[in-house]
């Protein structure tokens, strides 16, 4: 079952935040963390990397559905990429997939940003999902949007996002003093405010059973932060 492979992606990805950084609490993030598992959301931080963040919502028994966000921001005085990836998936396929390396105040050309164009540029979608304008906005030309994933595919997104996320808080700390920090700042809230404009999330997290005014804090204060 996809399931089964997105929850050890989610193990996966959790191993190498551990291994790359610490836990923090976020203040009021408790809130967003069910006893039972069914909503989970954790964040790490390093040297180089200002927010990593997990958030998965595990619907399975209830609704049919499982959703995992993933974002990595570096540290404000760093100019590389956000890396993001994004699934929402039933028992047998993935309705979504979506993953990139976003450019942040380093912009498109960012050798970061080459790498992973280059890195995914012979993987070509049976279904590529259609990007809305704020998505346009904030993602690159070779960002996978995917979209009725099938089992063989799923293993070649979820393989290339792990290798991805490897390599990126293995390279990341490079350009940590490289970047200017008030257009930092500009960059990363820019991709935040074009993230929350996003009304699919919000709707599918309530579909799943979330409370209505969790989800509309959560989507606004916790999900994408900006820095005030």
């Amino acid at each position: 079952m996809i399931w089964d492979q997105l929850v050890k992606c989610q193990d996966q990805i959790i191993q190498i935040f551990e291994h790359h950084g610490t836990e923090i609490n976020e203040p009021g993030m408790e809130h967003f963390n069910q006893a039972d598992g069914g909503w989970i959301n954790r964040v790490w931080k390093n040297d180089d990397v200002r927010r990593a963040h997990i958030d998965v919502v595990d619907a399975r028994k209830t609704k049919g559905l499982w959703m995992m966000h993933v974002c990595v921001f570096p540290q404000l005085n760093n100019n590389g990429p956000i890396y993001g990836f994004d699934v929402i998936a039933g028992k047998n396929k993935m309705t979504g997939a979506f993953h990139d390396f976003s450019a942040s105040s380093g912009g498109e050309d960012h050798p970061m940003v080459q790498w992973y164009q280059d890195t995914v540029k012979d993987f070509i979608p049976e279904k590529v999902r259609e990007l809305p304008q704020w998505a346009q906005n904030i993602f690159t030309p070779s960002m996978i949007a995917a979209s009725n994933v099938k089992e063989d595919e799923a293993d070649v997104i979820i393989q290339m996002a792990l290798d991805n996320l490897h390599t990126y808080l293995d390279t990341i700390g490079e350009y940590t003093g490289e970047g200017d920090r008030e257009l930092t700042i500009a960059s990363q809230n820019y991709y935040c405010e074009n993230q929350q404009q996003n009304p699919h999330t919000p709707r599918v997290m309530k579909s799943l059973g979330l409370d209505e005014a969790d989800v509309d804090n959560f989507c606004t204060d916790m999900l994408f932060p900006k820095i005030s």
